[in-house]
């Protein structure tokens, strides 16, 4: 069975990224973010989300493992930050219901939701310019950069939140990062 772990930081629906995993029937296990990749047998690494870019532990120890990496929200702002992106505070703020468009059908994390699709989002900061190697791969009329990958280094972000029933099709992107974990 695949197993992924969620790198715990503190954002307030961790738990049902957790949750959501278990449910598609992946072998998942909430860790804390003071864990060590050396630590940690899976197959992938989920990034929660979470406050404080301060407060991430050992997320972006993570970056340099052989596990694919899926960050969420805070996830992803410190995969950009860590590799050479740039983040900053959104123009819009708070959590919102946002259609978001896919830039491309052939990403393997959100291709298959192109063309568009709505999702729950907090843009209190966000990625303004993605690292080196990833492509843009959603943005939406509050969000210039809503997802982004990096397919040779399976390195993945979504700004939005995948675990939470707003999201309409939030369930497929895990179904995705899952079936990128078993290629892998």
């Amino acid at each position: 069975m695949t197993k992924i772990v969620v790198v715990d930081n503190h954002g307030q629906f961790t738990h049902l990224e957790d949750r959501a995993l278990r449910d598609l029937g992946v072998d998942s296990e909430l860790i804390d973010n003071d864990t060590p990749p050396e630590e940690v047998d899976a197959d992938g690494v989920v990034l929660s989300g979470g406050p404080d870019m301060d407060r991430t532990g050992q997320s972006a120890a993570y970056l340099e493992s052989d596990m694919p990496v899926l960050g969420i929200c805070l996830g992803m702002q410190l995969i950009a930050e860590e590799l050479g992106g740039r983040v900053g505070s959104g123009e819009y703020g708070g959590y919102a219901d946002v259609t978001v468009d896919l830039l491309s059908e052939n990403d393997p994390l959100t291709g298959s939701l192109y063309p568009e699709t709505r999702v729950w989002a907090s843009h209190a900061d966000e990625v303004k310019e993605v690292p080196e190697g990833f492509e843009r791969t959603a943005s939406s009329d509050v969000c210039g950069v809503e997802a982004m990958s990096d397919t040779d280094r399976d390195l993945y972000g979504v700004q939005w939140h995948p675990e939470v029933a707003h999201t309409e099709e939030g369930d497929e992107v895990f179904e995705n990062f899952l079936e990128i974990c078993t290629d892998d």
